[in-house]
């Protein structure tokens, strides 16, 4: 896990080295958190080629396995991330002739392109993003991991050269313009969302971007210039197969391979722990490492005394159930005015809610007790439906396809357990017309901008980008599964995480988003996902001899909700919503009557939750 930079400068001259070597150096210096044990740098013969490495050393700690890392004469690599196959993967490349000087797995990586070029992703069990400098082709190898866990930035400058580095801050250090695009910030103005499904490679600014997940990409280098090809797509989760086995079966398989996704994910040459909050979730992987290890393990968690929400009770019971170690941080209003500006800094992109300041409390912890990889129940809500507003998308497949007697069912039994959602007419309208649904969907979503309160007409008119608002057509629950896994909620919530655990120097892994295990999970059909009024309920039906009740067969979710609502009824945290307000209306954003307009405080899961992406706004500008 580290930082990566590069730069490709095609037109050298002496000057020119002088400046990209200084600049290498401004863009390394700039991901420092991200790999606080070492930093290294090479350039190419013709000094065209620059690589700066921020170095967090996970696996084969030894100096022999730092980057920039060379192989066959011929391949440079810079990488950040993980390959947790990489054991295996070396076996094969030992029969085919390669070998190693080093235990580490970016030499694999290294070996592994050598032999198969970009085939190499294929065989590839891990979150990376890395770039593989051919000297003898002259070509820049760039890729990204199948769900994107790992950022890839790029930027092409004035002076013909192509900057790339796994954080922003790193291209802004040589005065590339911190320009938000308008069309982003009325997005998340209007909806919280950070990103267009449809223009994944789009940031928030308008000069930067990324390589969407599971792309690769080629620059070749040409006597005077560059040419970068178009990122391809080299993976993507197939939902129309279909699982042949019974219920039992597939909760015994899943158990099966959560084990062996859990296992790899605990190679490590450094303290491993885990996140833990009172769902089952993280308990599962709390539960699994266990099995595997036997021994106490650090479980960090954040917790909320006195709050309706708080999961203290339940982390408790877990932490003894699977003698944990618990390591507990208590966030509070003091905490978010204290990091708020930090915290930004670090994700550089608009953050939904304030349970990302309590994922960063959480890594922050990890450091204190010198926990370099942290476990994470990540993804397991999109790719097994754990979201109560999929409930209704469940209950439409069900209507549509004529299974009517099990749909009154489980809209009955969902009600009974207390599961808050809507359902009425439009929703029979939905499952008999889905692609009205979407399309409206759309149109509402368009209006949500256009109708913005308080906002600026003259910002509002900037919008220009209605054609990429997306929606997925949904027929049944797979299809909204797969969009929020690969468009929509589940790219944010990875970026959530790698910024904040990078922000302190720590790894975290996500067991849930072992490929195949998710490619086998989109095989099984609803009623494996959604039954008897639960959600997730195959992952619960694996694990309810292993977890407490209590937890596996719980109903509600939390996962980390903060107190947001209270914390914003602080008088200091509504003085710096004020400020933004001001300053959002000096650079034109917001209509000057707001400033006239009491400051709201919306709980964190409102639509309407202006002040909060007001204050977030003003403060990345």
């Amino acid at each position: 896990m580290c930082g990566i930079a590069g730069i490709i400068s095609p037109r050298q001259q002496a000057d020119r080295s002088v400046r990209d070597q200084r600049d290498i150096l401004a863009m390394t210096e700039q991901l420092v958190h991200r790999g606080p044990d070492g930093s290294g740098f090479w350039h190419n013969d013709a000094c065209t080629v620059r690589f700066g490495h921020r170095r967090l050393a996970v696996i084969d700690t030894s100096p022999a396995a730092a980057q920039p890392m060379h192989y066959a004469q011929r391949f440079t690599i810079v990488y950040n991330g993980e390959l947790y196959n990489y054991r295996e993967l070396k076996s094969e490349l030992q029969r085919l002739g390669h070998r190693f000087q080093t235990e580490s797995d970016t030499e694999v990586i290294l070996a592994a392109f050598a032999q198969y070029k970009e085939e190499c992703l294929q065989r590839f069990d891990g979150m990376f993003a890395l770039a593989i400098w051919d000297e003898l082709e002259q070509r820049l190898f760039m890729a990204r991991d199948r769900f994107g866990e790992k950022p890839f930035f790029f930027h092409e400058d004035d002076n013909g050269r192509f900057l790339f580095a796994s954080e922003m801050k790193a291209l802004w250090a040589l005065g590339v313009t911190r320009q938000m695009d308008a069309n982003h910030s009325l997005l998340f103005l209007a909806t919280g969302q950070t990103g267009f499904p449809l223009a994944p490679e789009r940031t928030s600014y308008t000069t930067i971007f990324q390589l969407p997940a599971a792309s690769y990409m080629w620059l070749k280098l040409e006597r005077d210039t560059y040419s970068p090809g178009k990122n391809i797509r080299y993976w993507d989760i197939n939902t129309r197969q279909e699982y042949a086995g019974t219920t039992m079966q597939a909760a015994a398989e899943l158990k099966e391979r959560l084990l062996l996704s859990v296992q790899m994910r605990l190679r490590s040459d450094v303290p491993v722990g885990t996140s833990l909050s009172g769902g089952i979730d993280s308990g599962t992987i709390a539960a699994l490492v266990h099995q595997l290890k036997g021994l106490k393990f650090q479980a960090f968690s954040a917790v909320f005394p006195g709050f309706e929400k708080d999961e203290s009770a339940l982390i408790q019971t877990l932490c003894q159930q699977f003698a944990l170690e618990s390591r507990q941080t208590v966030p509070g209003a003091g905490d978010l005015l204290a990091d708020f500006d930090r915290l930004l800094w670090h994700q550089e992109e608009p953050i939904g809610s304030a349970s990302v300041l309590v994922q960063y409390k959480v890594f922050e912890l990890a450091k204190a007790f010198g926990v370099t990889v942290l476990l994470d129940g990540q993804g397991a809500d999109e790719i097994l439906g754990g979201y109560t507003q999929y409930i209704p998308w469940f209950l439409q497949e069900k209507w549509r396809s004529g299974q009517w007697k099990s749909y009154r069912k489980e809209l009955e039994i969902f009600r009974r357990h207390g599961q808050q959602f809507k359902w009425g007419l439009k929703n029979y309208g939905a499952a008999l017309f889905p692609h009205a649904a979407q399309s409206q969907l759309i149109s509402r979503q368009a209006g949500s901008i256009s109708r913005l309160p308080m906002v600026n007409p003259e910002f509002a008119a900037a919008f220009d980008a209605r054609e990429l608002l997306y929606k997925p057509l949904v027929t049944d629950l797979n299809d909204l599964l797969y969009f929020d896994t690969t468009m929509g909620k589940l790219p944010e919530l990875l970026r959530y995480a790698d910024r904040n655990s990078m922000a302190h120097g720590r790894e975290v892994r996500l067991p849930f988003l072992q490929h195949s295990l998710v490619q086998w999970l989109f095989s099984l059909p609803a009623n494996y996902k959604m039954k008897d009024g639960y959600t997730k309920w195959i992952l619960r039906k694996s694990m309810e001899n292993i977890l407490p009740q209590t937890i596996c067969w719980q109903s509600r979710k939390i996962a980390f909700e903060p107190p947001q609502y209270q914390w914003m009824q602080e008088a200091a945290v509504r003085e710096r919503i004020r400020a933004s307000r001001e300053k959002l209306v000096q650079q034109g954003i917001l209509h000057k009557k707001i400033l006239s307009t009491a400051v709201s405080a919306a709980p964190a899961h409102a639509k309407e939750n202006y002040d909060w992406r007001y204050w977030v706004l003003a403060s990345l500008q």
